[in-house]
């Protein structure tokens, strides 16, 4: 009996260092998560690998965790290449997190956040440098036209550099039909695009629905245009030269009638009506004056800019 009682004091014993024993190995593991430019980073996952249980870095990057020594943490943020790092003691971590480039191409900025492009289901279409660089035109709204789907332009005028009727949605409203523009973040006022060279823009993109257009409010409701133009890279010296000339003529011209087989056909009319001839003698007038050769002449165009 007093054997038996021996082994059950022994192994309390026992079981109260082993758990006291476990307790002392959970510290309190405290840090900063800064990117490649020493900035810090808020909302990075903190979690012990293999477990549920984890936390996020304040709005100052940093971050309280407690665990145990040998447990691993990791750290992920959308956009970053994943760091595991093996608890040994409870000296303050600073982890510094690399952009993952090919996770960069598969997240889209959508509003004040970013999500990945199999989640984004508004209608966005875009156009690239590359599709711009060999257009020769005038006009910016020129380079959407039948490269863009869902927006319809059409010209004002067959004046040279003159405006087109640009719509995204159709006719949605009974004022302004016109998209709203954005260049470069900046809302740029209707009618007023006219300053941009094709050869600055770097891309633009049309959001045609309303889920893309949530964040310019109801200003989107014929459409956004977001516009980005072209800027400098760090490196070495780069100059482009993009340059072209052009002629334009009048592709055909009406066939009309000269002076004397005018006059001959308003004297027809004339006496068709009831009424006198209104011109004794149409064949003194000859040709007349042509004036579609007056009027339209060959012209030149150019540009020179730096891509």
């Amino acid at each position: 009996m007093k054997k038996n009682n021996l082994n059950l004091k022994s192994f309390a014993i026992l079981f109260i260092l082993s758990t006291w024993f476990s307790f002392a190995q959970e510290i309190s593991i405290t840090g900063i998560v800064n990117d490649e430019t020493g900035f810090p980073v808020p909302g990075v996952n903190v979690i012990k690998k293999g477990t549920n249980t984890g936390t996020v870095t304040d709005f100052d990057g940093a971050f309280s965790i407690d665990a145990e020594v040998g447990v691993t943490l990791s750290f992920s943020y959308i956009g970053y290449i994943t760091q595991n790092v093996v608890i040994k003691d409870n000296t303050a971590l600073t982890i510094s997190l690399v952009q993952d480039l090919s996770e960069l191409d598969e997240v889209v900025v959508v509003g004040y956040g970013t999500q990945k492009k199999s989640v984004v289901t508004g209608a966005i279409s875009g156009i690239k440098e590359s599709e711009l660089e060999d257009l020769p035109i005038t006009r910016v709204e020129q380079t959407l036209q039948g490269r863009a789907s869902g927006i319809t332009i059409a010209s004002n005028s067959g004046q040279p550099g003159s405006s087109s009727t640009v719509r995204v949605r159709g006719i949605t409203t009974l004022g302004s039909n016109d998209p709203l523009w954005v260049v470069d973040g900046v809302v740029v006022d209707a009618g007023g695009i006219g300053f941009l060279n094709q050869s600055d823009i770097a891309s633009i993109e049309v959001l045609k629905d309303a889920a893309s257009q949530a964040i310019y409010g109801a200003r989107a409701a014929t459409g956004v245009i977001l516009i980005t133009t072209k800027k400098g890279k760090s490196g070495k010296l780069s100059i482009n030269y993009n340059g072209y000339t052009g002629f334009s003529s009048a592709a055909r011209k009406i066939d009309l009638l000269n002076a004397e087989q005018y006059a001959t056909l308003i004297n027809e009319k004339s006496v068709a009506g009831g009424g006198s001839i209104l011109f004794s003698d149409p064949a003194s007038l000859g040709e007349g004056t042509d004036w579609q050769s007056v009027i339209f002449n060959d012209g030149a165009q150019k540009s020179h800019a730096r891509a």
